[in-house]
């Protein structure tokens, strides 16, 4: 049996030999197949892990970014009503003086302008720490996923973090400065030769409200800016001051000024733009709902007239409005979350926005940069 079988092999030699690579072919195949279905699949494990970690820390970044909005506003109230200090003008006017007239004018104007500054910034702050934070936040992530790999040099040190984040102090400082200039400027061109014992509906209000907006943001100018004008009390104009230093500058003054042009770089775009836009919008409606309790129609008002319009039929001379107005920045720079601030910090634009600074900021390709 064993000479047939031999002879049957020597006389289909060749057939065998084809026969026998091609089930040798076959279990190579089948074992590199097998080879690369457990790495794909390792792969695709590793990426879900790395989505999950990132999407992780993003949320906890968003936690973060609110807490720190919180924890800001009130040093951002207080240095309002120091700059605004309309509660001296209110004591003044107890002891009845000569000037009356002349305080209330004052006050007229700081109240306006104290409670329109504090929408404005509270929304620039909003913002822009979303920006920070989460450009911080990816360059953070990368380093740990860095770290957990090779051990490099950190991209983002906490000493770079530290120096990067005091930057905010311009809009807080300087930059706040300059917008209660330009926000009063505006409230005297709207206000200022309104008299006391004039009316205004909510509705007038509001209109006047955004004759006030027009101003600030110039937008009765015919020139087309490519970014919002805001920008300028967010960062200074100019380079940073550590950018300006023509030697002695450390790694961590050079990593830093990358951050800071990085920054600059989003505050121009359109998206923040338009973010920004959208927040002031939102907070302008907001301030006007907190205003409107204060104009809602009597039940006199309503028996007159049962279809009684309540945003134009009740009007309020501008003297009984100015205390109003002038207490609003306790609603709009709370610490506690207030609907205001609550309103902005949950906007899905908002929230759209950091995510695409953040996923723009987490990526490996940013290592390259």
């Amino acid at each position: 049996m064993l000479r047939s079988l031999w002879s049957f092999l020597k006389r289909h030699k060749k057939k065998c030999l084809v026969l026998g690579t091609f089930l040798g072919g076959v279990y190579l195949l089948g074992k590199y197949g097998q080879k690369k279905i457990r790495e794909i699949q390792e792969r695709e494990a590793a990426e879900y892990i790395s989505q999950a970690r990132r999407q992780y820390h993003f949320e906890s970044n968003q936690r973060t970014c609110n807490m720190t909005v919180l924890s800001m506003l009130p040093t951002l109230r207080d240095a309002l009503m120091h700059q605004l200090n309309s509660e001296s003008l209110t004591s003044l006017l107890k002891n009845r003086p000569a000037n009356k007239l002349e305080i209330w004018e004052d006050l007229k104007i700081i109240s306006f302008t104290r409670s329109i500054v504090a929408v404005y910034s509270t929304c620039m702050l909003v913002v822009l720490l979303r920006v920070q934070l989460n450009i911080i936040g990816g360059y953070i992530y990368l380093d740990n996923a860095a770290l957990c790999k090779n051990g490099t040099t950190p991209l983002a040190p906490p000493e770079v973090q530290q120096q990067y984040l005091s930057s905010i102090q311009h809009l807080l400082g300087d930059g706040l400065t300059e917008l209660i200039t330009i926000v009063k400027q505006a409230v005297h061109k709207v206000f200022g030769s309104i008299s006391l014992k004039h009316t205004l509906s909510l509705l007038e209000l509001e209109q006047k409200l955004k004759d006030i907006r027009k101003v600030v943001e110039h937008k009765d100018s015919d020139k087309i800016a490519s970014y919002s004008p805001l920008c300028h009390y967010l960062m200074p104009d100019e380079e940073n001051p550590l950018a300006t230093q023509a030697c002695g500058l450390t790694e961590r003054d050079i990593a830093t000024i990358k951050l800071l042009n990085e920054t600059r770089d989003m505050l121009e775009s359109p998206d923040f733009s338009t973010v920004l836009s959208t927040c002031l919008n939102r907070g302008f409606s907001q301030l006007l709902d907190n205003m409107a309790e204060f104009f809602r129609p009597t039940e006199q008002d309503l028996s007159q007239n049962g279809s009684v319009n309540s945003l134009s039929s009740v009007s309020l001379p501008l003297a009984k409005i100015i205390p109003i107005i002038n207490g609003q920045i306790h609603s709009v720079c709370s610490e506690t979350p207030s609907p205001f601030v609550q309103d902005l910090l949950m906007m899905e634009q908002v929230k759209d926005f950091a995510a695409n600074v953040y996923e723009a900021f987490s990526t490996p390709q940013q290592l390259e940069k």
